[in-house]
């Protein structure tokens, strides 16, 4: 879906998996700026939006995801995963119930896939699931932000701000009355700072949750009865999962990041090594300059100088070896 805030002056629409919002609105640093001093919106629109209601619906979803949410409360915001049966990552959602219903949004393009699953395994729970992005609109607002929210928007607070899931038909008056708008590029630069993983860019069709430090966050080790659970205990059990999530620090003075799938090289062997990784998410920040999330070989040294292509890189451990 293409954003209405595509219109607004300055807009630069984003490309790849944010096609349909903007990548920024003219001024990429001043934006950062704002967002981590909680000012402004970010445009999440093209994010899809899944519901789950009934009276089964929290008791079902346990048994079908890697997150404790039997019990959750209402208004507390939650992640989970939904994993192959060999344990692979397929789908991450970021969950609240309010009460009645249970709002996921999803990475763009991937809610007809998670409905088509789900409803593949309702069997005789009482639940209804809904693709609802039509009808809602995420959009987040930084932490620290003190715009008001109307009472009766679902909201989804977690430690970097709030995700609202607003209906479609309000975007553009929220946004105006709550702006300025700030572009994807920001957030990704911040979420990149944070060390946070997405699917889709930190994963491949082999990654498994140890390998992005989801274990805590999206996994809870002390449920079972979900597919792909024998996976995550084995590797938590024997500490050892193939790979590992790192943050980078790139050489401020190559013009171009290195774009998704660079490979990354120990810079010792030079760029005709053996691969040893590659780039997931490459961003300018603000204040840091350029950096990036990728995924290397559990075994390369942690104070291994590393080169994305051509570019030197710097690594910081995320997730332990």
């Amino acid at each position: 879906m293409k954003s209405p805030l595509l219109s607004l002056p300055g807009a630069v629409p984003a490309e790849g998996p944010d096609d349909g919002v903007a990548a920024h609105y003219g001024d990429l640093f001043r934006e950062q700026r704002a967002l981590a001093d909680g000012s402004g919106l970010v445009d999440l629109s093209h994010r899809g939006v899944v519901t789950v209601t009934g009276d089964d619906r929290l008791s079902w979803l346990h048994l079908l995801l890697t997150q404790h949410v039997s019990d959750l409360p209402a208004g507390l915001a939650t992640e989970a995963l939904i994993l192959s049966a060999h344990g692979h990552i397929e789908h991450a959602l970021y969950l609240v119930d309010d009460g009645t219903t249970v709002w996921a949004h999803v990475e763009p393009g991937t809610q007809d896939d998670l409905v088509a699953y789900l409803e593949s395994m309702k069997f005789f729970y009482r639940v209804e699931v809904a693709d609802r992005t039509a009808d809602f609109a995420v959009v987040h607002l930084p932490a620290g932000s003190i715009a008001e929210v109307p009472s009766d928007t679902v909201v989804r607070e977690a430690s970097h701000g709030r995700d609202l899931f607003l209906p479609r038909a309000e975007l553009e008056a929220f946004a105006a009355a709550h702006g300025p708008a700030i572009g994807i590029l920001a957030y990704e630069a911040l979420r990149v700072e944070a060390h946070r993983p997405r699917l889709g860019l930190e994963t491949d069709h082999r990654t498994i949750p140890h390998e992005l430090g989801w274990i805590g966050t999206a996994v809870h080790l002390q449920k079972g009865c979900y597919r792909g659970q024998e996976t995550v205990a084995r590797v938590h059990n024997l500490g050892k999962p193939p790979r590992r999530l790192v943050f980078l620090h790139l050489d401020g003075s190559e013009v171009l990041l290195p774009a998704h799938g660079t490979p990354l090289r120990v810079a010792a062997d030079g760029d005709e090594g053996r691969q040893i990784g590659f780039i997931t998410t490459s961003a300018r920040h603000h204040e840091l300059g350029p950096i990036a999330l990728a995924l290397v070989k559990r075994n390369v040294p942690v104070d291994a100088e590393l080169l994305a292509g051509v570019t030197a890189a710097a690594q910081e451990v995320v997730v332990e070896p």
